[in-house]
């Protein structure tokens, strides 16, 4: 690929970084065309399913500012599902495409620029996604209000929970907020290039294409 293409495929690569709520690494080997192309239809326009070269998207990863441990994860036969939307349904979309094809391996991602490994990627599968308690919720409004008040919570509950879990895993790395300082008139308070995809398997093409 030419030093042109190159700088152009790391470009397109950082935007979709920076514009998505968030990103799920995959390894795809032994899937088939037909397969991805399935699995693309599934997620729809919630996220946007790309195979991608590891050394053009760990520079971009880098230059966005994803986290180390996400560009650690590079490693094979790589796509990416960068989400628009909900990362619940997104998660969960891609975890139950992969019960029923194996070869979809999940391998770890980023929310909100905070890596998460496969297992909470997975705990984010297990959460019901925006839409569903939505519908349940418009469900409870045609019955009880006590109903609809229990959904009502449970919305930013689901919120709370991811933010937690992200808060968790920055204070794990040894992240801390600085205090602003007082105003002076106030008192003081007390991210090896991936493999070429086989002839029966999808080229990469998504993102980037093969240096």
């Amino acid at each position: 690929m030419a030093k042109a293409e190159k700088a152009a495929a790391v470009a397109e690569l950082k935007n979709e970084f920076e514009s998505s709520s968030g990103a799920v690494l995959t390894e795809y080997r032994g899937l088939t065309v037909a397969q991805l192309k399935e699995l693309r239809t599934n997620l729809g326009e919630n996220a946007r399913f790309a195979v991608v070269k590891n050394t053009l998207t760990k520079r971009a990863a880098g230059e966005a500012g994803v986290d180390e441990q996400f560009r650690e994860l590079l490693e094979g036969p790589s796509a990416i599902a960068f989400v628009k939307g909900d990362v619940v349904e997104a998660a969960k979309g891609l975890r139950d495409f992969a019960k029923a094809n194996p070869h979809l391996v999940i391998k770890g991602g980023f929310v909100d620029g905070q890596s998460m490994d496969a297992a909470e990627i997975g705990k984010l599968a297990d959460l019901e996604s925006r839409e569903v308690l939505l519908a349940k919720l418009a469900g409870a409004m045609k019955g009880s209000l006590s109903n609809a008040a229990a959904l009502f919570i449970a919305l930013p509950t689901q919120a709370a929970q991811l933010a937690e879990a992200l808060r968790a895993k920055r204070e794990a790395a040894g992240e801390t907020a600085e205090a602003p300082a007082p105003a002076a008139d106030e008192a003081p308070a007390d991210e090896a290039p991936a493999d070429q995809a086989p002839a029966d398997e999808a080229p990469a093409t998504e993102a980037t294409a093969a240096e």
